[in-house]
C-alpha cells in the first residue's frame, strides 16, 4: 500500500490512517528511492512484515513525520543533510543503515564542455545549506571555481573566491533543478530526478561525484527511540539484500553504474 502526502497537511493525513495490525510504516520521495523502497516492501510482505510505504512531495514534512513518529523510517536524506535538519530543529532522528549514493552531475542542455561556457553564465544550484555545498564542491572539482579553505558541505556562494567566468548563480530546490536545465548554461542534477521526469538523458552530464562523496549516501533514518527496533532493523537488511531492490536501483538510475553506488556493499 502507497499513501501520498502533498503537503504540510501530512500530520493530519497520517493520522486519519487505519491502526490496527502491527505494521511500519516507510516515508520515501518518487523516483529511484521510493521505488527500490516498494520493491523492499514487497519482498518484507513475503517475509511477514506488513509495511506502509508513505510518499512525500517535499523535503521537510517526512523529518516532521518521522520525529513525531507518524512514520516508522524515512529514505530519502544523507546524513549532512540530516544534520543540519537536526540542528536547525532538535529533531531526535538516528540512522541505522546506508543506503544509495547518487552520484550528482552537472548538466548542460547548450554546452558540450565546461570550457565554452560563456562568461557571466547562468548556473542554477541547490538552495539548501548541504546539497549548495555539495554542488559547489563539484563546480570546483570541474574547475570553474575555487572555494575558500578547499571547500566543505556547508560551504555557500559567498565562500567563493576566484569566479574566472564570473558565473551567475540561480538557487532552486533540489528537486526542482532538472527543470531548470533549459534556462541556464549549467545545472546541478540529481539522476535519479532526471530518470523520473523524462526530460533528457540523465547520462549526459559533464561531470559527475562518486564514491568519495560517500557522507552524502542516503541514510535510513528512524526516531531515536526506535533505533534498536529489531522490525526497522531487518527492513533495512531485505533492502539490502534484495535483488529486486537492485534492480529498481539499477532502473531508477537509468542502467548506468557511473550514477549510482551500492555504498553498503563498500563498508
Amino acid at each position: 500500500m502507497k499513501t501520498l502526502v502533498k503537503s504540510g497537511l501530512a500530520l493530519l493525513a497520517l493520522a486519519s490512517l487505519a491502526v490496527g495490525a502491527e505494521k511500519i510504516r516507510v516515508g520515501s520521495v518518487p523516483g529511484a528511492y521510493g521505488d527500490s523502497i516498494e520493491a523492499a516492501a514487497a519482498e518484507a510482505r513475503k517475509q511477514g512484515i506488513e509495511v506502509e510505504v508513505v510518499e512525500f512531495t517535499d523535503w521537510t514534512t517526512i523529518n516532521v513525520a518521522t520525529d513525531k513518529g507518524d512514520i516508522d523510517l524515512n529514505y530519502y536524506q544523507h546524513e549532512p543533510f540530516l544534520n543540519n535538519a537536526i540542528a536547525k530543529n532538535g529533531y531526535k532522528l538516528t540512522p541505522i543503515g546506508w543506503g544509495v549514493l547518487s552520484n550528482i552531475g552537472l548538466y548542460s542542455s547548450k554546452h558540450k564542455s565546461f570550457a565554452t561556457i560563456p562568461n557571466k553564465g547562468k548556473v542554477a544550484i541547490a538552495n539548501d545549506p548541504v546539497n549548495q555545498g555539495r554542488g559547489l564542491l563539484l563546480l570546483q572539482k570541474a574547475g570553474l571555481i575555487k572555494l575558500k579553505d578547499g571547500g566543505h558541505d556547508k560551504s555557500t556562494l559567498d565562500d567563493i573566491i576566484e569566479n574566472p567566468k564570473k558565473l551567475r548563480f540561480t538557487e532552486v530546490e533540489g528537486v526542482q533543478l532538472v527543470r531548470t536545465i533549459s534556462e541556464v548554461d549549467l545545472a546541478l542534477c540529481y539522476p535519479h530526478f532526471i530518470v523520473a521526469s523524462g526530460a533528457f538523458d540523465p547520462s549526459s552530464g559533464l561531470i559527475w561525484g562518486g564514491i568519495e562523496d560517500k557522507q552524502y549516501t542516503i541514510r535510513f533514518v528512524v526516531p531515536t527511540a526506535k533505533k534498536d527496533d529489531p522490525t526497522l532493523k531487518k527492513f533495512v537488511e531485505i533492502y539490502q539484500t534484495s535483488e529486486s531492490v537492485r534492480e529498481a536501483l539499477k532502473k531508477g538510475f537509468n542502467n548506468d553504474p557511473r550514477l549510482y553506488t551500492l555504498t553498503w556493499l563498500n563498508q
